[in-house]
């Protein structure tokens, strides 16, 4: 463990001393669990009971965990489309101004002036006016006629409004669902003044999400280690519950081995073990849109290699062929880890490199496969065993 992430956690330990994790990146309050024999109280802890977390555990409040990466690649991809559409609509809504401004007090005028001006404005459903309170003056001007029945409607409490009021000489909204028709929406607002510095209205125009011509470019999944946590109520009886030995448990060598070869050697990119339910969920490069569902009786049969063609490995993918094995023998060991805390499922794409694992606890984990690699139960747990460890690995102490 490096110093930095030492200091870390030993921060957060001092911040949380009456805590302790019971799942990996997940603190849970409450009743240790026992490990021997003699009942003991929620502040109790057993004799040498490996079991217990300490909030100062590297799996507790992990710094590498990075809880908040895609949302923050996900806001600077919005951000870009936000500023590039700002650009657009400032410039136009703000060349507008000046015509609205000339004809400010003839309403015949003005709407003939917003409906000559939509053919220039792709993506818009309405334009139309303000007076300064926010109040409407004008119909609503769209691309099937006025409709006249939006006239004197009062939009001042309506939230795309509220930086223009505020002063902002123009905004534009966060997306939002209309009111009518229930569509992805944005509405730009530019301020009207009478050429001075003193203001007479404002110009608005509603915007459907669908039809703005924005580029569009996928934002790209971080590769990152994401740590999310899960249900609380089920955090909370973590102690309360043991892993019960499913199928797939018992005959969880041949079922990864036959994954393997799946992903290997027949054209499956992407798959998924649901070790509590003995089934898996597998997405193929031949179909890639639909994915296929393996119960255990289809994991544990050879003859299930018959359906899917072999097909050479992926030049494109990130995870070399020969360690897929080493990531499926590491779910195996966090799997039989620990009678409480336990992978339920855990997933493999091997173009992003990206695993997935869900815990008894209900937290889950995205990170790099090489970085799972690098890391053993006693990271997990504080046991000192090895993710190589069969059914027989236990954490209890005598």
């Amino acid at each position: 463990m490096t110093a930095s992430t030492t200091t870390a956690t030993t921060a957060l330990a001092a911040a949380v001393p009456l805590r302790m994790a019971g799942a990996p990146g997940v603190a849970v309050e409450g009743p240790r669990r026992n490990t021997g024999n003699i009942r003991r109280g929620p502040g109790r802890q057993a004799p040498g009971a490996a079991a217990h977390r300490r909030a100062d555990s590297p799996s507790y409040g992990n710094p590498y965990c990075k809880v908040n990466v895609m949302s923050e690649a996900l806001q600077a991809a919005i951000a870009r489309q936000r500023m590039l559409l700002q650009g657009r609509l400032a410039g136009q809504l703000g060349r507008l101004a000046d015509p609205c401004r000339a004809l400010w007090h003839d309403r015949a005028a003005l709407e003939a002036a917003l409906d000559a001006a939509l053919k220039d404005l792709p993506g818009c459903k309405y334009l139309y006016v303000l007076d300064r309170d926010g109040r409407q003056v004008t119909a609503n001007l769209s691309r099937q006629g006025p409709l006249p029945e939006h006239h004197d409607r009062d939009r001042s409490a309506r939230p795309y409004l509220a930086e223009a009021l505020a002063g902002a000489a123009f905004s534009l909204s966060q997306a939002y669902l209309s009111r009518n028709r229930r569509r992805p929406s944005l509405t730009a607002i530019q301020r009207v003044t009478d050429g001075g510095e003193r203001l007479i209205g404002f110009l608005g125009a509603d915007f459907d999400l669908r039809e703005l011509p924005l580029t569009r470019e996928l934002y790209r999944q971080p590769d990152q280690w994401l740590q999310l946590k899960g249900d609380p109520a089920i955090r909370g009886a973590l102690f309360y519950q043991q892993r019960v030995e499913s199928l797939m448990d018992g005959r969880i060598d041949a079922v990864l081995d036959l994954l393997t070869e799946l992903l290997t050697g027949h054209g499956v990119f992407h798959g998924k073990l649901h070790f509590s339910s003995s089934r898996a969920t597998l997405w193929s490069l031949e179909d890639p849109y639909r994915f296929r569902v393996l119960d255990f009786e289809d994991l544990t049969n050879p003859d299930a290699l018959l359906a899917y063609a072999q097909c050479p490995y992926p030049e494109e993918a990130v995870v070399p062929a020969e360690r897929v094995a080493d990531i499926f023998r590491t779910y195996k060991g966090l799997r039989f880890m620990d009678d409480n805390i336990y992978l339920r499922s855990g997933s493999l794409n091997i173009f992003n490199g990206i695993v997935g694992l869900n815990f008894s606890c209900d937290g889950s984990h995205y990170m790099p496969w090489d970085e799972l690699l690098d890391k053993d139960v006693d990271f997990w747990l504080g046991t000192g065993l090895s993710c190589a460890a069969g059914p027989a690995a236990e954490t209890s102490a005598a």
